[in-house]
Parts: C-alpha cells; sequence; structure tokens
C-alpha cells in the first residue's frame, strides 16, 4: 500500500483552483527570448545567408527598431535550439550587435521542420537556382516520408492520386515540371551549377546538361570556356541525346 501510494499524483495548488481558460493558455506557443548562442542553423539549410544590400537594411532595421517578426525554433537534443525559420534575422541580429532575439519554440518532427523552412524560406525575393534545385529535393523527400506515414485516424495507404511533386509546388508558386526541373539541377557538377548561379548559363539547357556524367560535365566545361560560349536548348539537347547513346566525344 506504501508503494503504491508513492505513485499517485497529488493535484497541485495551481491545478485545482486555475481556470479552464488558464489552462488552454498555458497550452498555447509563447514568444520567448532567446540568446543568440542558444541558435544553430537548421542542418543541411539550403537558404544561404548574404551580407549583400537586403541584409544591410535589416541590419538598420534591427537596430532601430529590433527584430519584428519573431523566428521559429525547435530544441535540439544537444542543448540549444535549431532555427526552422528565421537565419537570416538572426545574422541580422549579430551584425547589429544585439544579443538575443524573439522565438517561438515549436517541437516537431524533422520532415515537419524541413517543410517549414523551405515554406518560410521560398516566398523571398531573390532565391538562386541551386538553393530552389536543394530546397525542393529537401521538401520532397520529406513529404514522400510524411505520406508514407498514415495517421492513426486514417491507416490506409495513400491514394495513387497523391504527387508529392505537386504539393512542393502548390508551396512554391511554380509548376509541377519546373519543380522537377529545378531538382534536376542538383545532378549537376557544382562549377555547372554555379555557372547557373551566376547567370552564366541558363536554367533550361543546364537541365539538359545534367544528363551528361560528371566526367562528360567538366570535359564540357572546358570547352565552354575555352570556346567563351554556351549551349543553347537545341544544342544541350543533343549532347544529351549523345551522352545517352555513350557516342558524346571531347
Amino acid at each position: 500500500m506504501r508503494d503504491l501510494a508513492k505513485n499517485i499524483r497529488l493535484p497541485s495548488i495551481d491545478d485545482l483552483f486555475s481556470t479552464e481558460e488558464e489552462r488552454q493558455d498555458a497550452k498555447l506557443e509563447k514568444i520567448q527570448i532567446l540568446p543568440l548562442s542558444e541558435l544553430h542553423p537548421f542542418e543541411g539549410h539550403p537558404f544561404q545567408v548574404r551580407n549583400d544590400e537586403e541584409m544591410d537594411k535589416m541590419v538598420d532595421s534591427v537596430k532601430e527598431y529590433g527584430v519584428m517578426t519573431p523566428a521559429i525554433v525547435r530544441p535540439r537534443r544537444d542543448g540549444g535550439y535549431e532555427i526552422v525559420a528565421g537565419h537570416r534575422r538572426c545574422h541580422a541580429s549579430r551584425r547589429a550587435g544585439v544579443d538575443t532575439m524573439p522565438c517561438i519554440v515549436r517541437d516537431m518532427d524533422d520532415d515537419t521542420a524541413i517543410i517549414l523552412m523551405v515554406d518560410s524560406n521560398c516566398q523571398r525575393e531573390h532565391i538562386l537556382p541551386s538553393e530552389k534545385a536543394k530546397a525542393y529535393e529537401m521538401k520532397l523527400e520529406a513529404v514522400k516520408r510524411k505520406a508514407g506515414r498514415p495517421s492513426k485516424n486514417n491507416l490506409s495507404q495513400v491514394g495513387t492520386n497523391f504527387r508529392a511533386d505537386e504539393v512542393v509546388a502548390q508551396g512554391a508558386g511554380e509548376s509541377r515540371n519546373q519543380v522537377q526541373r529545378f531538382i534536376r539541377l542538383n545532378k549537376l557538377t557544382p562549377d555547372l551549377m554555379q555557372l547557373v548561379d551566376d547567370g552564366r548559363l541558363k536554367t533550361t539547357p543546364a537541365v539538359e546538361l545534367s544528363y551528361l556524367t560528371p566526367e562528360e560535365q567538366e570535359e564540357f566545361l572546358s570547352y565552354m570556356e575555352e570556346e567563351g560560349c554556351t549551349p543553347s536548348l537545341s544544342q544541350a539537347q543533343k549532347l544529351k541525346a549523345a551522352s545517352k547513346e555513350s557516342v558524346l566525344t571531347k
């Protein structure tokens, strides 16, 4: 009996006299002021934080008004918090000499965090093709994994009409084909991807070049640099066909 009594948890005085409204309010997400030293970047974050003109304006705004929109973070197993949305605000705060930032702490699994991270960044005005390519692929895989885990209330398998790329496209305001093209860019070598980011190589022919082997891509990059030219779409398509038939030579 004594052992049984030890396991009985009596409600506290606060629990006994708190109202239902107070109990519901305690469950709501709260804005917390967290030290920047406890905030860590999202693992594999595909979006760059650049010290450009937009960042300079954000730094000035933080100095004058503080961070107006709280970041969204989640607890880390190793301590501190992982930033899900708010990397640029965190960087601007550091540049502004601010030690803390308002944050909403939210518990979420990896796939939910990935989807939120991508969605919160895809509305930015200036996004590099390589950033879109990595972000769309990360969200695509996260959506697929979540779709493969039916909820307790719906144990049936996901319908055949479900397309993860359509979900990604809707969230990004892009067509499904455009999302697929951006994801394909991840097959480019880093040097060719850099040309796309720099605007020296158009996205559409770059997608065709992504079907070349890495060795063929490197050889073609050397050829482009030697000749000072870039391929048209039709030329890139011919290169792709030649590579597929294993007849593409330098």
